[in-house]
């Protein structure tokens, strides 16, 4: 007799992590089954930035879902908001990670929602690791042959590992 746990843990769980931006938008697809993780894309969308702001959320919903119906996550992880020096900055970052959410709630994702502090500490086991220790991680834990050139993505990726590790404690 299959335990439950053999299940689950030889289903594959394709996970979308997100890292949040108006201008620009970090996105990393991952493949998890058991303890195998396997990279599958990652990449950023960048908005126009001569467009109108509501314009520019417009476009992260437009492109984020093509992404989704490309590649069909089951989660999606993204980063949750922390601190940042510029209000102004914050509310428009705010406002795009409501867009990210919400797209990703209207195609039927999981949402998890991630620190960077809880970032850092699932692919480093360090909560304040240098973003080149992280970047590092990613490469290694995902057998990449170069880091992701563009920070935004990296971050995804980084985002997607987080929660492979918390959905397997999540299910079982």
């Amino acid at each position: 007799m299959t335990s439950i746990m053999s299940i689950l843990m030889s289903k594959t769980i394709r996970i979308l992590g997100v890292d949040p931006g108006y201008g620009r938008m970090g996105y990393g697809i991952i493949d998890c089954q058991g303890n195998k993780l396997k990279h599958i894309d990652n990449g950023v969308v960048e908005t126009p930035s001569g467009d109108d702001f509501p314009d520019r959320l417009h476009f992260l919903y437009k492109n984020l879902t093509k992404i989704i119906k490309k590649y069909k996550p089951e989660v999606m992880a993204v980063e949750d908001l922390f601190f940042y020096k510029n209000s102004k900055t914050a509310i428009k970052v705010g406002q795009a990670r409501g867009v990210i959410v919400l797209t990703g709630v209207v195609n039927h994702l999981q949402i998890m929602e991630f620190t960077p502090l809880q970032v850092k500490q699932a692919v480093a086991c360090y909560g304040r690791a240098e973003k080149s220790q992280v970047q590092r991680m990613i490469k290694v834990i995902l057998n990449l042959i170069t880091v992701p050139k563009l920070d935004d993505a990296a971050d995804a990726l980084a985002l997607a590992i987080c929660a492979s590790s918390n959905y397997k404690l999540h299910i079982c």
